[in-house]
């Protein structure tokens, strides 16, 4: 058989941890075994139907080929009027539409990150930066917002340490996966700061930007000082219960955009054309659709925080997104594979976002499920 040398940018990447207990929990369902599954992120609402028809009406109306490689003017024109809006001064042509958010950082990370080039993350982080700057050829640097409660205004002077001239990227994701955190103006203002000194790029990830139970939304390209340095990312997927039609977009300044756009062109050519036709649809009508499940997923979070805290167990409350982050002992690994397979409850383990001890719970699942969930972990002893 032949040996084949692969890439070392492709062999220092670990596969997803989010797939790997998603593949565990799928061998035990067909043992047939209950699993309540709370890793998956992904709302388990379906797809609001006006965005469904307007869907099949694209297609029925033949916009099944291929689309320009940036984006469908439409959709380009309505982000932009949604990021304006948001007081953003992206205009149309400063956007691509991209197959999923996630097509957008990856792009990003390869337009900006060179051979060595420093990328500052703030753990914990989702579990796709690291391997993204490391695709890229880029050297991690960390700050460990877990001491702070997981919020960045206490943790500016660390973040502060870290950061130098140096610095070419630095990504900051509010709200945040996994920890549900919201972060304040104070903090994106010191991030401004910072990021204007030492002239940083940064990645302004918002894909759960309207999924926020009442904390302010700071953009930072809305910031003085950000509009020429920040990329904004967002998409389709959380706040529309999108993911997989796989929608998403970056809005950067001008030269970000003409070498995101190679990587576009060279890579997965466009986002499917019929899927952008339903995503103006989703920004422009789909308003009381996500306050609704905004509203859902707000009470769930009060139920989980709640039954938990009659378990003896405290948690730093999420303002936004559908996750918590769960204390377990040091080795949180082992602990969820053994709810996994002991409770039949899956979590991720806090160490695949850099935050050992710690184990994700989405609750993006009903509440009979997430009042199963506590039962279990808390009669098999996971709670004790």
């Amino acid at each position: 058989m032949t040996a084949f040398d692969f890439a070392r940018r492709v062999t220092n990447v670990e596969p997803s941890a989010t797939l790997a207990v998603s593949n565990l929990a799928s061998e035990l369902e067909a043992e047939g075994v209950d699993v309540v599954d709370l890793s998956v992120g992904e709302p388990d609402f379906p797809t609001p139907e006006n965005i469904v028809d307007a869907a099949e009406d694209a297609m029925e109306a033949g916009h099944t080929g291929y689309a320009p490689s940036n984006g469908v003017p439409e959709l380009k024109d309505a982000i932009a009027e949604k990021l304006q809006g948001d007081g953003l001064a992206y205009e149309s042509d400063q956007i691509i539409v991209t197959p999923g958010a996630k097509q957008a950082l990856y792009e990003t990370f390869q337009a900006l990150v060179d051979e060595g080039d420093e990328v500052v993350l703030m753990d914990p982080a989702w579990v796709s930066y690291e391997a993204m700057a490391t695709l890229a050829g880029g050297d991690i640097s960390r700050v460990d917002l877990e001491p702070h409660g997981f919020q960045l205004e206490p943790a500016l002077d660390d973040l502060a340490a870290v950061v130098s001239d140096e610095t070419t990227l630095l990504v900051v994701n509010s709200p945040s996966n996994p920890s549900g955190a919201v972060f304040s103006r104070a903090a994106m203002e010191g991030v401004r700061d910072l990021a204007v000194e030492h002239d940083i790029t940064v990645i302004s990830d918002e894909i759960y930007q309207h999924i926020n139970y009442g904390a302010e939304h700071v953009s930072l390209g809305t910031l003085d000082g950000m509009e020429d340095r920040t990329v904004t990312v967002n998409g389709f997927s959380k706040a529309y219960s999108m993911t997989g039609w796989r929608l998403g977009y970056l809005a950067a300044p001008d030269e970000v955009i003409s070498q995101a756009g190679k990587v576009q062109s060279h890579s997965v050519s466009s986002a499917t054309n019929f899927v952008q036709r339903a995503g103006v649809e989703a920004l422009e009508n789909t308003d009381d659709a996500v306050d609704e499940m905004v509203d859902a997923f707000e009470d769930r979070r009060d139920l989980l925080v709640d039954r938990l805290a009659d378990h003896g167990v405290d948690v730093a409350v999420p303002d936004g997104a559908f996750y918590l982050l769960l204390p377990t002992d040091d080795d949180d690994q082992a602990w969820c594979t053994e709810a996994l397979e002991e409770a039949h409850v899956a979590t991720v383990p806090g160490s695949a976002f850099g935050t050992p001890g710690y184990a994700r719970i989405s609750y993006a699942a009903s509440q009979e499920r997430l009042n199963e969930a506590v039962d279990r972990l808390a009669d098999a002893g996971f709670l004790d």
